[in-house]
């Protein structure tokens, strides 16, 4: 498992998270206030799809920045 955190651009919210929310591996997404626009929970099954995912949505047009935590 793993939390996605991004910046993006504004007024692009809640069109990315839509886009997120129909990722498989997503399970959850908020949009969230303060320094940082959208955090994801993704249910992951190795750090290859990890990789794959996160790489995907940095592609995503007005994603500007992205922080991926791992869980322990």
């Amino acid at each position: 498992m793993a939390y996605l955190i991004l910046v993006v651009s504004p007024g692009k919210e809640y069109e990315i998270l839509r886009k997120l929310l129909e990722l498989e591996v997503v399970s959850e997404a908020h949009i969230v206030y303060g320094e940082f626009d959208i955090v994801a929970k993704l249910e992951v099954n190795d750090l290859s799809e990890l990789e794959k995912t996160v790489m995907g949505v940095r592609r995503i047009p007005g994603v500007e920045r992205s922080v991926t935590l791992i869980a322990a």
